[in-house]
């Protein structure tokens, strides 16, 4: 049986296949989107920060926002990923490139310190972040007893 098939080949012999398998492609495809489906919520809980309370009411922050926290031990995360305060300034460029965010949400203990609250926040800004929001968490606390608050509150 050596019928042509026009181009002067014989059908069923040694011809290149030029299409494209996309079942596997698919099948890894739907194998990944449930694994993300999956793990996407055990992602969104942050890292347990013990915010003051203000007086003002609770402002939105952005879902792809970027929350850089310190906790009480002076620990910084990145979302949910911890590194060293030192390593803020050179690793945030990075992740702003890769999400396109702009403007960086610090929420930070009310036990820490003046000073390190703002040696954080000048990690940031020598990222080049211009924007920095302060995350509190909103309070009963009247405006004229935020006079009478000790250092250590």
């Amino acid at each position: 049986m050596n019928s042509a098939d026009g181009r002067g080949r014989a059908r069923g012999g040694s011809r290149l296949l030029s299409e494209i398998n996309v079942t596997p492609f698919v099948d890894v495809m739907l194998v990944l989107l449930i694994i993300f489906m999956v793990t996407a919520p055990m992602m969104v809980h942050g890292v347990k920060v013990e915010t003051p309370e203000t007086s003002h009411e609770q402002m939105d922050v952005e879902p792809q926002a970027l929350i850089v926290s310190v906790d009480e031990k002076r620990q910084v995360f990145i979302n949910a990923f911890q590194l060293a305060p030192e390593e803020l300034a050179e690793s945030l460029p990075e992740i702003i490139d890769i999400n396109a965010v702009k403007e960086v949400y610090l929420k930070a203990d009310k036990s820490l310190s003046y000073g390190f609250v703002m040696f954080i926040m000048a990690q940031i800004r020598e990222a080049g972040i211009e924007k920095i929001g302060m995350v509190t968490e909103p309070g009963t606390l009247p405006a004229k007893d935020a006079n009478n608050l000790d250092e250590n509150e």
